[in-house]
């Protein structure tokens, strides 16, 4: 039997209005229900934005280093609970261990950074140009925060944005994907222990298109994040702008590791798999693109190859490479390979579903590598968000950075190469906006900012690192006339 979690409003935990749940499946073993959550409604979604109201000026008053103690106190307990933690992302997500693990480890590290920079919030003193005059800035909480959420980093994406957000002085509501709500929710229960007061987090689960306009345009919100698809995303920023708020949305991208004359293909074929094969391919970051110059593109090919066939593919608690986490993603993935073998590219590794025991039921799939994949195909032009990787042979150097930004997205890039000159002139001409040398597209430090440009990015406020913080705060001017 499944357990059934409630939403998380104004301090207790509560059935959403409509008396409805959503059964959350195991994508291993889809048979399995995992556990069912709150398929919320509009009014839920209003009492959680109006609890967040509610309680955000005296958050915001509280100090920052008490605010930050209570950060890193949940920090602490996520901690604690981590070997948990890491089963329930597996189980919803599909993740193999060592990634959901990883994952985990983010979160609790996030919530230790950010409590520890809550102490640091405050200000600037200038020197006057009068005499007799205190010239210094406030740095100031926006208010509320609506947090929409996408299920691929379940725990890592919703604690990088509530770990900035809070530590500044806001009050949140968090919309969690619904695909992969648990783990968010363990961090609710852990602010929750550790003293957050009432109101200033609340999370109602359920589906975007029902919740999602109550939280973009409600007067009482202030500021709004979003991860996820371009097209929803492109559709929020409207929305939320629209209505006056501040935004900032992170979005899809079609990320290329560029392998130059000068690499060794061993080294840079594994560069290229850990980026594409990791994470099942689900990853904003994942490389879909390898462009490769055609001195080594034959030997890169066969080292490629020989990695994909190696990944042990099966449920994510005891192998390498879990499965897709529904199986629509799954369909859209096998969707794509057919696509690309329609356009004339040539299927050289995976393309299917795997056989044996381990996999007969979940929504597994090979790693897929193409060939013969010119920049003009969908393959090489849109998100696949699978372990697909297109292989796309070039004559130079400079052809590589045409095709390298060839796309409308501008997340990660990478470049594997042992000339210096190429890796600064990479640097220089990419349109990216995580640029990489000799390391894979995907992993990001937290303590920096993390964002794209064209259709990656709203290409306004960065997250992680101080800059994450900066789009939770408003700086006030003080003339102090004594």
């Amino acid at each position: 039997m499944s357990e059934t979690s409630r939403n998380y409003i104004d301090g207790e935990w509560v059935a959403a209005s409509t008396g409805e749940t959503i059964a959350v499946r195991n994508p291993a073993e889809p048979d399995e229900i995992v556990a069912e959550y709150q398929q919320s409604g509009v009014t839920d979604a209003v009492e959680a934005v109006e609890a967040a109201a509610a309680a955000q000026t005296d958050w915001a008053d509280t100090p920052g280093p008490e605010r930050g103690r209570i950060l890193r106190e949940a920090a602490t307990t996520l901690g604690r609970r981590k070997e948990a933690l890491t089963d329930r992302l597996i189980a919803e997500e599909g993740k193999a261990r060592p990634e959901a693990a990883g994952e985990v480890q983010r979160a609790i590290d996030i919530f230790h950074y950010f409590g520890s920079k809550a102490a640091d919030l405050g200000g600037t003193r200038k020197a006057s140009s009068g005499r007799d005059v205190n010239l210094y800035t406030r740095e100031e909480p926006v208010g509320v925060a609506a947090l929409i959420t996408p299920w691929n980093y379940p725990i890592a994406i919703p604690a990088w944005k509530l770990a900035p957000a809070l530590a500044a002085g806001n009050a949140a509501v968090l919309k969690p994907a619904s695909l992969a709500p648990g783990v968010a929710l363990a961090v609710t229960e852990a602010l929750d222990e550790a003293g957050l007061p009432d109101g200033v987090l609340n999370v109602v689960t359920g589906p975007g298109s029902v919740l999602g306009d109550e939280l973009v345009e409600h007067d009482a919100v202030d500021a709004v994040s979003f991860t996820g698809s371009s097209s929803v995303g492109e559709a929020v920023y409207r929305q939320a702008t629209a209505a006056g708020k501040r935004v900032q949305t992170e979005l899809g991208g079609k990320n290329p590791t560029v392998v130059t004359a000068s690499a060794d293909p061993a080294e840079a074929a594994e560069i290229v798999a850990g980026g594409g094969f990791g994470t099942t391919g689900q990853s904003c970051t994942a490389c879909s693109r390898a462009i490769v110059h055609e001195d080594v593109t034959d030997d890169f090919v066969d080292e490629l190859v020989s990695r994909a066939e190696s990944i042990d593919v099966g449920p994510g608690g005891d192998h390498e490479m879990g499965p897709q986490v529904s199986a629509a993603e799954l369909e859209s993935t096998l969707e794509y390979v057919d696509v690309a073998v329609d356009e004339g590219a040539t299927l050289v590794a995976g393309g299917g579903v795997p056989d044996g025991d381990a996999v007969e039921t979940g929504h597994f799939v090979e790693p897929t590598v193409f060939t013969d994949v010119s920049s003009d195909m969908r393959i090489a032009q849109e998100e696949v968000f699978g372990p697909v990787i297109a292989v796309i042979e070039v004559t130079d150097f400079e052809e590589a950075i045409d095709v390298a930004n060839g796309v409308d997205y501008g997340l990660s890039a990478s470049v594997v190469t042992d000339d210096h000159t190429e890796a600064n002139r990479f640097v220089d001409e990419i349109e990216a906006g995580v640029v990489k040398i000799n390391e894979k597209t995907t992993g990001v430090e937290l303590h920096v900012p993390f964002g794209g440009v064209k259709r990656s990015s709203s290409e306004t406020w960065r997250e992680q690192g101080d800059e994450g913080l900066e789009f939770y705060t408003i700086e006030r001017t003080v003339y102090d006339n004594y």
